[in-house]
């Protein structure tokens, strides 16, 4: 019997990661994550399996987008066991229990908004208590030993150098005429990193399902970043303001406070500034850091060594308290680190809504942006923007420092593929279109053969170096099949994703529009909708 591969998220997007594999009625899951940007409305769906059907999940990283689901899942009917490296099961901790209290705020903003206009409360996604549930079935394993998670699998954590805890998977699962081999990549350091170790060497599989976030660019060197990082923020110490770092929590965070420390160090920022991290799980993330120190870079190794605090620099104060970050505001010169990294929550966004509008505020952005969220307004230049709420000019200065990311781009996506001496095939994932396309295209010209599958799609995997069964071709769309799509479809889609925040934010401010006005208006945009459905986006 083949074993079945679902794709069920991170398939034209960034987020949301979720795979199954099944044979002889066993199912392990890979990641369930949240889906974020413009596509937040896929969490409230339910999921397209019965969850208590699956035997066991395993778990790639701590990330919300791989691991925010989980919660959902348990109480969902979800009973077996989730598995991931040590590192990943103490961070996955923390941020599961900081998104319940989000989503708990969130809700009870979004039912007090809902009462004023005579609707229903507004429920969060899951509670803490769901999280304790979640958080007991969690199962940490360490790095490179070989685990049969339920009958039918093996599997293997491998190091993959994106943060601390994370891991590519190795499967060897039985296809009936014999035994197959399944690497999932998770999300892939580069190959030259400052925070964690390069990711392991992997040289068999069959199938290897790989990520594609900056399939489609290639990121400045170390010393490139950390130059321009250094320069950026003597420019911005010179505006006597406010720099605002969108981070996020886990990893990023901890990577710009290792390089403030340094830059402390070498006196490139001036002594006295205060250094703000404000965030309520930000403590807990960085204790999580340094009680896995010897997991992480010789670099930071040689920090330690030396008798270095890596990610403590002088004039920290890490904030907890509400009040206290609000008291922030008032503050003229300062650092301040805040979630999320994209904009779409958490402190940041108070941050900015006091800031934006300042000449003197500085904002710079460490990791990617995912499509329609705030950042990537931020980012690609828009001179007003709806933070909380409101609209507010954007004066502040734009800095966008993409040698920080903790992902791999197209030249070590390419490197780590061409490691694998087998011919596997390479299933595309985790990627804005465009990147997925870009990352088969020089798979295809490096002769690396790789499919882009569609999300919801169903492959079986049979036979030996990487074949599928006619059924499994089902769904998938090699790049020259998604060349094949028009500018004009292109287009269409980039505009959808934008309606689709648009309309959330109507539904927030709706009550400020002459109901009449507001009703012919939506009316019209449902007719221009169902007439573009009509006569299809290929044109």
């Amino acid at each position: 019997m083949p074993i079945r591969l679902r794709v069920l998220g991170a398939a034209g997007e960034v987020t949301g990661s979720n795979y199954i594999l099944e044979s002889g009625g066993t199912r392990l899951m890979v990641d369930c994550g949240l889906h974020q940007g413009g596509n937040e409305y896929k969490n409230r769906e339910p999921f397209a399996f019965d969850p208590s059907t699956i035997d066991a999940v395993l778990l790639t990283h701590a990330h919300l987008d791989h691991t925010g689901r989980v919660p959902l899942l348990v109480k969902m009917g979800f009973k077996g066991k989730v598995i991931a490296t040590a590192p990943t099961v103490d961070l996955t901790d923390v941020l599961w229990r900081d998104a319940a209290k989000i989503q708990k705020e969130d809700a009870e903003w979004k039912t007090r908004k809902n009462r004023r206009k005579g609707l229903d409360p507004e429920e969060p996604l899951y509670t803490e208590e769901d999280v304790g549930k979640a958080s007991d079935l969690l199962l940490p394993v360490a790095y490179d030993d070989m685990l049969e998670p339920v009958p039918g699998f093996r599997v293997r954590f491998r190091d993959a150098g994106h943060i601390l805890g994370s891991a590519n998977i190795e499967v060897w699962g039985n296809a009936g005429d014999g035994e197959v081999k399944i690497v999932f990549s998770g999300d892939l350091g580069p190959q030259q990193t400052v925070m964690e170790r390069t990711p392991s060497v992997l040289e068999d599989a069959d199938y290897v399902v790989i990520e594609s976030t900056y399939g489609d660019r290639e990121h400045k060197t170390n010393e490139e970043s950390r130059e321009e990082f250094r320069e950026a923020m003597k420019v911005m110490i010179q505006d006597h303001g406010k720099v605002l770092i969108p981070t996020f929590v886990v990893d990023r965070a901890q990577r710009v406070l290792y390089e403030i420390m340094l830059m402390q160090k070498d006196g490139v920022l001036p002594p006295g500034i205060p250094i703000y991290f404000d965030s309520p799980m930000g403590e807990k993330a960085t204790e999580v850091y340094n009680k896995h120190l010897s997991l992480l870079s010789s670099e930071i190794q040689e920090q330690i060594r030396a008798g270095n605090d890596p990610f403590s620099p002088e004039n920290l104060r890490i904030v907890s308290d509400v009040e206290e970050s609000k008291r922030i505001n008032k503050v003229k010169e300062a650092v301040v680190l805040a979630g999320s990294g994209m904009c779409n929550g958490g402190r940041i966004v108070h941050h900015l809504k006091n800031s934006l509008f300042l000449e003197t505020t500085d904002v710079v952005f460490v990791g990617y942006q995912a499509r329609s969220t705030l950042g990537r307004r931020l980012v690609e230049g828009e001179k007003y923007v709806r933070v909380a709420g409101e609209e507010v000019a954007v004066r502040a200065k734009i800095h966008t420092i993409n040698g920080f990311s903790a992902h791999a781009d197209r030249r070590d996506l390419l490197a780590w593929a061409r490691q694998f001496r087998t011919d596997p095939l390479f299933f595309i994932t985790h990627g804005e279109q465009e990147s997925s396309l870009a990352l088969s295209k020089t798979f295809d010209e490096n002769g690396i053969r790789s499919f882009i599958p569609e999300e919801g799609g169903e492959y079986s995997l049979v036979g030996k170096n990487g074949a599928v069964s006619p059924p499994g071709m089902m769904g998938m769309r090699t790049a020259a099949a998604v060349a094949g799509e028009t500018p004009g479809r292109r287009a269409v889609d980039a505009v959808l994703g934008d309606i689709v925040t648009l309309a959330a934010e109507l539904r927030e401010d709706g009550s400020s529009l002459p109901r009449e006005e507001a009703l012919n208006l939506a009316l019209s945009a449902r007719t221009l909708l169902k007439t573009l459905k009509r006569r299809g986006t290929d044109d």
